[in-house]
């Protein structure tokens, strides 16, 4: 008797799977979504899903470990947030916005490997082989280990990485890869569950790491099935403004190395470029003692950044004024303004509210919120904050300062630049002996919000 062919109904943005077929999806509310998906049952007495005989369990002491080394990279903020190269076998998935930077950045990395003496398989799916070349030539790539596949299936990628059997494996991206044996197109949930299990799977047995790109939904999420992420040993993501040329790339899985990294890097001519210094060039076009600016010193990971908090207020003439943000959460701004109305007495009803981050970046650390409220209050009272001055502190409803961690670094971050006052919260007693605060930097401990106006504004 021939397998029993079962038909669903799957919404392509949250996975959601039903037997009809209906114009908007009950779960997420998405129109035109849900795309036929056949699926063929096993027949009983499926040999083929029980484990195969030759796996057995192993006692932990008896299982050898991996003395494979990390494959290094001459981009030091990469490999910050790989956590030290590239690991054997591993698979990362990196995603971002369209034209932020991705394939840009890992045809850097495959040169970069390729440049070691290990062969390195580039497979797109959305670019010709002669598109990509006019970019390695461009960024100054031109390898004879780096070999281009232009190819969406994943059958002749396998085939292809078999007879190679390169030193990486990118994969450009697998939304645009299918596989023949799932009867669905290309970019669909099952598609793109079985063809990186497929990839994974080859990865995992010829000890290969893989590369995988993936799309982001409108709401800034990897497209496609949510066991994706679970499936990869790291989740990248590259973010910055479009506009800007800065770009940070954070970790947000990884399974080899820590959560808290970000690398900074610049998009030019010459491709995705290190920064090394990302506080200093933040800060470079910024203009001493002009009201409404402020610096924060906010923690992207383990480091510590310093970067220009723009505000403007501005009369209105409408009863609703405005709040604009650019780089600051909404929510943050709105208590921040509130607090300054209610606890500080600053007139803010009839007051149009614009905060800009500087560079692109967005900060949602509540470490930040003190300086947040000094480039506003700056701002309605025409007077500028002192220009070596950082601050850093949380704002409590009450119109209190609360405390923030590592205090000692973003204080030390903030002297290396130059900086020589800085206004934080109170320091408890029982941290007072285990921060050791920098030596040589004025302190000023602000109790409430209206302490810490009155002394960071210039007089």
């Amino acid at each position: 008797m021939p397998p029993k062919v079962h038909v669903q109904y799957v919404c392509q943005q949250c996975g959601h799977s039903q037997a009809k077929w209906a114009g908007r999806c009950p779960k997420c509310g998405e129109w035109n979504t849900l795309e036929e998906q056949i699926e063929q049952a096993s027949p009983k007495g499926d040999r083929s899903l029980l484990p195969s005989s030759s796996t057995v369990a192993l006692a932990l002491p008896d299982i050898p470990l991996d003395s494979g080394e990390r494959i290094p990279l001459p981009m030091n903020e990469l490999m910050r947030v790989l956590g030290g190269g590239i690991v054997p076998g591993s698979g990362v998935l990196i995603s971002g916005d369209p034209g932020i930077g991705k394939s840009t950045l890992l045809i850097q990395v495959a040169a970069a490997v390729a440049a070691g003496g290990r062969k390195v398989l580039y497979v797109s799916g959305e670019e010709s082989a002669h598109q990509i070349k006019r970019r390695a030539l461009r960024l100054g790539l031109n390898s004879p280990y780096l070999y281009l596949l232009a190819d969406v299936n994943v059958d002749n990628v396998l085939a292809q990485a078999e007879q190679l059997q390169p030193g990486l494996i990118i994969v450009d991206s697998i939304q645009a890869v299918q596989l023949d044996a799932v009867q669905s197109s290309a970019g669909s949930i099952t598609q793109v569950r079985e063809s990186a299990a497929a990839l994974l799977r080859m990865a995992k047995s010829s000890n290969i790491p893989l590369f995988l790109v993936g799309h982001v939904t409108k709401e800034g999420i990897i497209a496609g099935p949510r066991v994706l992420e679970h499936m990869v040993d790291t989740v990248l993501y590259l973010e910055g403004d479009r506009f800007h040329s800065y770009r940070l790339l954070r970790s947000v899985k990884n399974r080899f190395g820590s959560t808290n990294e970000v690398g900074v890097f610049e998009m030019n001519a010459e491709g995705m470029a290190e920064v090394a210094n990302p506080s200093q060039v933040f800060l470079a076009e910024r203009l001493p003692n002009a009201s409404g600016s402020a610096i924060a010193v906010p923690m992207e990971g383990t480091r510590p950044l310093l970067v220009e908090v723009q505000a403007l207020a501005s009369t209105t003439s409408f009863p609703q004024p405005r709040r604009t943000a650019n780089g600051v959460d909404m929510t943050r701004l709105l208590l921040v303004t509130a607090v300054l109305s209610k606890r500080v007495g600053l007139r803010l009803a009839d007051q149009d509210v614009f905060v800009n981050v500087i560079g692109g970046l967005k900060i949602a650390e509540p470490a930040s919120d003190l300086a947040i409220a000094l480039a506003i209050a700056s701002s309605v009272h025409n007077r500028p904050v002192a220009a070596d001055l950082v601050a850093i502190g949380e704002i409590g409803l009450s119109g209190e300062l609360r405390s923030v961690s590592q205090l000692a670094r973003r204080l030390g971050e903030a002297q290396q630049l130059g900086f020589t006052q800085a206004i934080i919260p109170p320091l408890p007693k029982r941290r007072a002996a285990a921060d050791t605060l920098p030596e040589g930097l004025q302190i000023i401990q602000a109790r409430s919000l209206a302490q810490a106006i009155e002394a960071g504004l210039v007089r």
